[in-house]
């Protein structure tokens, strides 16, 4: 699974804080070093790290927060990698009902508009967005982001483990509307909380043959 950008900051800090202290920060000096509003969030980005398995941490323990190899092996494979306008193909994103977004090792070229390492691809699945002429099998270059506009197209991750392409709208009691681009299907009404924004759309790119 990818990282968010703010995970990839996060993992950053707590390397770069464990390389100068020889010793992992507390979820105070995370929140203060990050921004971050409060323990809680720590926490969760600690979690979903965790399910990533870029770290690990001892029960119970004090200071016990450890960058997993898997960390270290992919920042030297970034570095020794030559610079490259290919982004990576993580998957495939729904279009209807939410489904699980998997990793893949397929990567698509973009070198007239991209270059950025925050930016990557999905393949589209479904007809929910086909208003927007979105449309089944086609490719949608993403941003990563953590934030959106009412009206942007986004990449939204669902109670943590369902991903979805919508326009994304606030509502009034802390709920979300990720709303599709078809007159045919209804809206996906959640809490605020149980939607995590991961990037928004740049482009859209349709294979005809």
């Amino acid at each position: 699974m990818a990282l968010t950008k703010r995970q990839k900051e996060f993992l950053d800090f707590l390397a770069g804080f464990l390389e100068k202290r020889g010793y992992s920060p507390s979820y105070e000096e995370i929140a203060e070093g990050l921004n971050l509003a409060s323990l809680a969030t720590v926490h969760k980005h600690i979690l979903a790290l965790e399910s990533k398995q870029y770290v690990k941490r001892g029960f119970n323990q004090s200071r016990s927060l450890e960058i997993a190899p898997k960390y270290y092996e992919e920042q030297r494979q970034h570095r020794q990698m030559p610079a490259s306008m290919d982004v990576p193909l993580l998957g495939r994103i729904a279009a209807g009902a939410p489904v699980e977004a998997i990793a893949g090792q397929d990567t698509l070229s973009f070198s007239d508009f991209a270059g950025d390492p925050n930016t990557y691809a999905l393949q589209v699945r479904g007809d929910s967005m086909i208003e927007d002429h979105i449309c089944d099998g086609d490719y949608v270059l993403v941003e990563r982001a953590t934030e959106a506009r009412d009206g942007d197209i986004v990449v939204a991750l669902v109670d943590g483990m369902e991903t979805t392409l919508k326009r994304f709208y606030r509502e009034a009691g802390d709920r979300v509307r990720l709303q599709p681009a078809n007159a045919a299907m209804q809206p996906i009404y959640v809490p605020q909380a149980s939607v995590n924004i991961q990037g928004k759309l740049l482009a859209v790119l349709r294979k005809y043959r």
